[in-house]
């Protein structure tokens, strides 16, 4: 019957093949793993294919001695703890031998419980230095997404800890999320934690590409235009706003994901293409999917890992620990001391929506920066700040869309969310205005 303790490895080194075989049995028989070495020198020769636990060597051998060995190991990384047994010890060589890192010395004849008492406490203290490291590596990864991922709710750790295990992956990744919450930001973290961190990142917004220069701009034309994916080879293509690539692109860019390879607009030869596809949106994918605007076949390649970003609004205990470090930033920048935040400041913070999300918060915290170098301002007024100091989108296609969403939203207050009237005052078909509600996350009962 195997009991529940960890099962352990050894490597001997004794040229006495009688007490190998002995040492074997008695570890064999409490459920260690063992390999035997007559020589060390043999045993030197297989050590970068061998990660033992513990090593237990006799000390006085042929050719490289117990004591030599002992020697070289220190010269190895991650190296296992050596016990040293011998018939021949002395006070001197005991001190000499653990001066120069032996774990324990025994000496012959020993008692069998004391060596294997031994033995257990030398592979449990090698198995807890790994996981030490292994620990250190990842809190030093984590601590570097704590600076991108900042916040101690259990949405944004559980995302920390999808990103970190997403970005070991070469399947593609589709990262869904209101605007603002930082899609970018997360596939810039998949790609610099991925070991495809030297080779480019690649945006290709979707959204902002007219229909006739999408193909020339993800595939090149050649002896003309050199396309996206032949400037991500060897690195990530991040798609954002994957939803408006139009339809004809869409099956073009499945046989890329699928043959890795992909034929220039004049090409008669398919390029291979080493990439990895990392996409984004703010829709309901399937909701396009069932609209007809997007192809189910492409959407299950897209998201075979999924990463959803949590709002603002469901991580308000977040919202000062960010707005914070925002201040700091920002007073860096501005060259001025971060203001204090008063219960006011913090009593606007968290009773506003945010539906900005993070980037919206950001701006916050500048405009309160702004204010107060000219000694004056509080939160609250910069959240509310007037339409000349308003929040600015960051690109031309946020400020469109914003534009549409209010001119939409007027529409369909004025003529009392009769579709037929809306559509027509604002000049476009009743199938196209249903399309931009869906797209612009309007909700027509709510504004009437």
């Amino acid at each position: 019957m195997v009991d529940a303790n960890p099962t352990y490895s050894l490597v001997i080194v004794d040229d006495d093949r009688e007490m190998r075989d002995s040492l074997t049995h008695l570890f064999e028989s409490v459920g260690w793993q063992c390999e035997n070495y007559a020589r060390a020198e043999l045993f030197c020769e297989k050590v970068r294919d061998i990660s033992p636990d513990v090593i237990l060597s006799d000390v006085r051998m042929p050719g490289m001695d117990g004591l030599a060995l002992l020697d070289y190991m220190q010269t190895k990384e991650d190296t296992a703890p050596v016990v040293l047994i011998s018939a021949h010890g002395d006070i001197p060589m005991a001190v000499d031998a653990m001066q120069k890192g032996a774990y324990s010395f025994l000496e012959k004849p020993f008692d069998p419980r004391r060596l294997l008492t031994v033995a257990r406490h030398a592979a449990e203290q090698h198995r807890m230095g790994q996981d030490t490291e292994r620990l250190k590596a990842r809190l030093a990864m984590l601590s570097g997404l704590d600076r991108i991922l900042i916040g101690q709710t259990d949405e944004i750790k559980i995302l920390r800890e999808d990103v970190l295990d997403y970005a070991d992956l070469d399947a593609p990744a589709m990262i869904l999320g209101e605007t603002g919450t930082g899609k970018e930001v997360v596939a810039r973290a998949l790609h610099d934690l991925s070991v495809r961190a030297k080779g480019p990142f690649t945006v290709l917004n979707c959204a902002t590409i007219l229909a006739e220069k999408f193909e020339s701009s993800m595939f090149g034309e050649i002896g003309q235009v050199k396309g996206m994916l032949a400037a991500s080879d060897g690195g990530t293509l991040f798609l954002d706003e994957v939803a408006a690539c139009p339809l004809a692109i869409q099956a073009k860019l499945l046989r890329v994901i699928e043959t890795r390879e992909f034929t220039p607009i004049g090409g008669d030869k398919p390029v291979p293409v080493d990439i990895r596809i990392v996409s984004a949106s703010n829709e309901d994918m399937e909701a396009a999917v069932a609209q007809g605007r997007f192809r189910s076949d492409l959407l299950y390649r897209l998201n075979t890992l999924m990463l959803n970003l949590p709002t603002l609004r469901e991580r308000r205990s977040d919202i000062v620990m960010l707005f914070s470090h925002f201040l700091n930033e920002y007073s860096t920048v501005y060259e001025i001391s971060t203001p204090e935040l008063s219960a006011d400041d913090v009593s606007a913070l968290m009773t506003h929506e945010w539906p900005g999300n993070v980037r919206e918060l950001r701006h916050v915290a500048e405009r309160r920066i702004l204010a107060a170098r000219r000694g004056r301002g509080n939160v609250g007024e910069a959240i509310h700040s007037n339409h000349d100091v308003e929040e600015v989108p960051d690109t031309l296609r946020e400020a469109v869309a914003a534009f549409e969403r209010e001119l939409v939203a007027k529409a369909i207050r004025t003529h009392k969310g009769k579709m037929d009237a809306v559509a027509e005052s604002l000049g476009i078909g009743r199938r196209t205005l249903n399309e931009k509600i869906v797209k612009l996350g309007l909700d027509k009962n709510a504004l009437l």
